[in-house]
């Protein structure tokens, strides 16, 4: 009937190595975000919500306003960003929606440089 013969213990070796190799990849990484998620909370970066002059008023004038992003259509509003020394904050009109550390990991130390 089949041409090739596999044996059930060879194939089950073969399934349990695969992922062996692949699971310290997936947890490095998983460790990597976790690290980064509780380094951003204990900084206290600009909540969601705010708006442009509260984080103004709380951490002060930005190092740069970066040029928006989007605009071009009603479902993708423009984005402002604005840099500072540690963090970036990500505003969609003038309310924060997102804000996260620079770091090298997080591929934000430019963020003007379009990958």
């Amino acid at each position: 009937m089949f041409k090739y013969r596999f044996s059930l213990p060879l194939l089950a070796a073969f399934v349990l190595s695969a992922s062996c190799l692949a699971a310290p990849q997936t947890t490095r990484g998983d460790n990597l975000l976790i690290q980064r998620v509780h380094q951003e909370k204990s900084m206290h970066l600009p909540e969601r919500g705010l708006t442009m002059v509260q984080v103004e008023k709380r951490y002060g004038a930005p190092l740069r306003k970066l040029q928006p992003r989007g605009g071009d259509t009603r479902l993708h509003p423009v984005i402002n960003r604005w840099e500072y020394p540690r963090f970036i904050v990500y505003f969609q009109r003038n309310r924060v929606i997102h804000s996260v550390l620079n770091t090298p990991a997080g591929n934000n130390l430019h963020p003007n440089r379009v990958h």
